[in-house]
């Protein structure tokens, strides 16, 4: 056995040798590689050994779309069983956490499920909002009004009062915003507060302190843009205990105007305090002092199955979870499901901060799965070392992204950097400084005309036209995009498996810059001198 393992890892530095000489040519044909990662079927022996899934070369080459799809499918068939969707805290979640955990015990992982608790928020159904006084009216769902987030229930018929409004273009309207804004505020009416300078929440806690029953906010109105409807959300520390709406600007002034105006609303939403978890399980081999952790979120919004948002990289992360069962890693790997993201990173914020710091140490690269199968796609890889949008991931998270733009380069597809903009469950690992990188096709963004030249697609249109809708199902899959982009991770999960050289080397010379830095800082004479350009 000592034996036949010393053999793979010969075959496994073998082929990571091959791959460093394949980035090193990335001006070499494609087509010669072709044969490591076309969607053809590999010969299924092959990728029940040990050899072919412990290379980045080999492994890639077994992460066959159609095996991705059945994981698909099969979340796909939990959510139309389950009121349509996988939502943190619903039955849904719970199968689709229980299929995970399934097939990888099937495998032979031991499988952690980490409770955490969150504060579930799900609309239960469309609100309704009327006047019944000086004269009746019924208000349009989604047109005039809408939820903001983190909202209580509740229905209420109660006069209108409105508080300190500021109207026009140009406005500066801070309604609400002070308990002053509420003197001879009369108890048991519905406060009509405005968008402007202060939380949401701020405005709808300080409306209930002053005996209000429920309270409306609409859009600003101070700039053409701020008219509309919007995502509004109160926040989870939301404590106000009444029913709030957000509605537009042009309602909100015809409202204010209105002589003896009475409003029956009804917010029909679920706000408990509950649990969720995250499913964690980690290869048997491997250093258990370097580890590379591979994450994606399982749950779905309340308004879908969320089969692109995020079963694509859940799936993507099991299949390759049960290809690296037989893997002889020299660094250990960790995959994870994530619980809550679509109620603010709940789920992975809460495993990081779960670490000790020494725990953290220990995971010197974290890699995230976001939304990679978008219909309209386009091939964007998270920007680590800051060139394009000027924001740098911790050392060695500019490494992982030349190792996936080198990947994409090699097999000849286009690639492009995306904006760290801590919407996704990497956002913790970049908090703690551990290095991140990842891989995401687009959301509600619009593809450029360029995009759609280097990409194919339509230009004008979403990335993912069913984002965080009913329709993001199984229709809403480019399996192009999907194939790529499990390969492209499974790629650089192998190599960083085998060698995280090209992170060490990165965090080592940050670490020489900062002693650098340090040392003329500590020198009176130099900080004088050079004190403008440390700055």
């Amino acid at each position: 056995m000592h034996k036949k393992n010393n053999a793979i890892r010969v075959v496994a530095s073998l082929a990571l040798a091959v791959s460093t000489a394949a980035l090193a040519a990335p001006q070499s044909d494609p087509a010669q590689f072709n044969e490591f990662w076309t969607p053809g079927m590999p010969n299924p022996a092959l990728c029940r050994s040990p050899l072919l899934v412990s290379s980045p070369l080999g492994l890639p080459r077994c992460m066959e779309v159609g095996n991705v799809m059945n994981h698909l499918e099969a979340l796909q068939d939990i959510a139309s069983l389950n009121d349509g969707n996988r939502a943190s805290g619903t039955p849904g979640y719970q199968s689709s956490v229980d299929y995970v955990r399934t097939q990888l015990e099937q495998a032979g992982y031991q499988v952690t499920i980490q409770p955490f608790p969150f504060l579930a928020f799900y609309p239960k159904g469309p609100g309704t909002l009327a006047a019944v006084a000086p004269q009746a009216e019924q208000y349009v769902w989604e047109e005039d009004f809408s939820y903001p987030e983190q909202t209580d229930p509740g229905s209420v018929t109660a006069p209108v009062v409105a508080v300190d409004l500021q109207l026009g273009l140009g406005n500066t309207s801070t309604s609400g915003c002070e308990a002053e804004d509420f003197a001879g505020f009369p108890a048991g009416s519905i406060a009509l507060m405005q968008r402007g300078a202060c939380t949401f929440e701020q405005k709808a806690e300080n409306a209930a302190a002053a005996g209000a029953v429920g309270a409306i906010i609409f859009n600003q109105g101070d700039t053409e843009d701020r008219t509309g409807l919007m995502v509004a959300t109160l926040g989870s520390t939301y404590e106000g205990g009444i029913p709030v709406l957000f509605a537009t600007y042009d309602n909100g002034v015809t409202w204010s105007q209105t002589e003896g105006l009475q409003l029956a609303m009804t917010v029909d939403v679920i706000r408990e305090q509950t649990e969720t978890y995250n499913v964690l399980a980690e290869t048997r081999r491997g250093d258990p002092d370097n580890v590379v952790m591979v994450g994606a979120h399982l749950d779905s919004v309340f308004e879908g199955p969320g089969i692109n948002d995020n079963a694509s990289g859940s799936a993507a992360v099991l299949e390759m979870a049960l290809l690296m069962r037989k893997a002889r890693p020299f660094n250990k790997v960790r995959f994870a499901w994530w619980g809550a993201e679509e109620s603010g990173l709940v789920g992975s914020t809460y495993y990081v901060d779960s670490l000790t710091e020494q725990e953290q140490g220990r995971i010197k690269a974290y890699l995230n799965a976001d939304m990679i199968g978008s219909p309209n796609y386009a091939n964007f890889i998270y920007d680590g070392d800051g060139s394009d949008f000027g924001l740098q991931g911790p050392p060695g998270s500019g490494a992982i992204e030349r190792l996936l733009r080198a990947y994409f380069d090699v097999r000849g597809e286009a690639s492009e950097g995306t904006e760290i903009d801590f919407r996704s469950d990497y956002a913790q690992f970049f908090e703690v400084g551990i290095p991140f990188g990842g891989l995401f096709t687009g959301a509600e963004g619009i593809k450029t005309v360029e995009q759609a030249q280097l990409y194919g697609g339509a230009a004008g249109q979403p990335y993912d036209p069913c984002y965080h809708q009913a329709c993001d199902d199984l229709t809403n899959l480019s399996t192009e995009a999907l194939e790529l982009h499990a390969d492209a991770l499974a790629f650089a999960t192998s190599w960083l498996s085998l060698s995280t050289q090209m992170i060490d080397d990165e965090i080592a010379e940050a670490e020489q810059q900062n002693q650098q830095s340090l040392r003329m800082l500590s020198v009176p004479q130099e900080r004088s001198r050079w004190g403008d350009l440390i700055r």
